[in-house]
């Protein structure tokens, strides 16, 4: 099996915790528009206790636990984020801290990842999408430049179903997906001994 057509994992952050949330359909969404070796599983975000520092002992939570393992098998990460007060909602901070922790232990270092900010407003979450960015600068992880995906007026391109409605949407995200598969291997290639 070639490189080029070896699977590859990536693990999507949902933001919002919401049931009906836009953000976590246009996740589902990407799973079926991606490409066949591209495949996106969804982690959730909202049984992770908040990261305490005083819980980090040789037996931290299981929730815990079980995302950074979660993370650690993962090719690449997706972190898909509205926007709150400018910046990303508290559970997908709250899973970013978990991750990083133990100091020298991060499971983020390295590890390539797009953004996807999600807004019915006409911004897109721009906000929270480079906010959310800065962070991925400081945990050492390549983020992926080009597309940009700022996705203003979800409320419109999306159906309750889960469907983007809007064939040049479609195209965008499909050039989307494939960019980050693209950028994914490349960052692979820098890696591999």
């Amino acid at each position: 099996m070639s490189a080029e057509s070896q699977e590859l994992r990536v693990v999507a952050l949902v933001g919002s915790l919401r049931r009906a949330s836009y953000t976590r359909r246009l996740v589902q969404a990407l799973g079926i528009l991606a490409p066949p070796e591209l495949n996106i599983e969804t982690v959730p975000l909202g049984n992770l206790p908040l990261y305490n520092e005083d819980a980090e002992t040789a037996t931290p939570p299981a929730q815990w636990r079980n995302f950074r393992d979660r993370v650690k098998r993962a090719d690449a990460i997706l972190f898909a984020t509205p926007e709150y007060n400018r910046s990303v909602p508290g559970a997908l901070k709250n899973a970013i801290d978990v991750g990083s922790r133990p100091y020298g232990a991060s499971v983020w270092t390295g590890k390539p990842a797009a953004v996807l900010s999600v807004s019915p407003g006409a911004l897109g979450a721009f906000g929270a999408n480079h906010h959310l960015r800065q962070s991925l600068v400081f945990l050492d992880m390549p983020v992926l430049q080009q597309p940009e995906a700022y996705i203003g007026g979800i409320a419109q391109l999306i159906d309750p179903s889960g469907e983007v409605t809007r064939p040049d949407t479609q195209a965008f995200l499909r050039q989307f997906l494939e960019q980050f598969e693209r950028w994914i291997r490349q960052q692979r290639l820098k890696v591999a001994p």
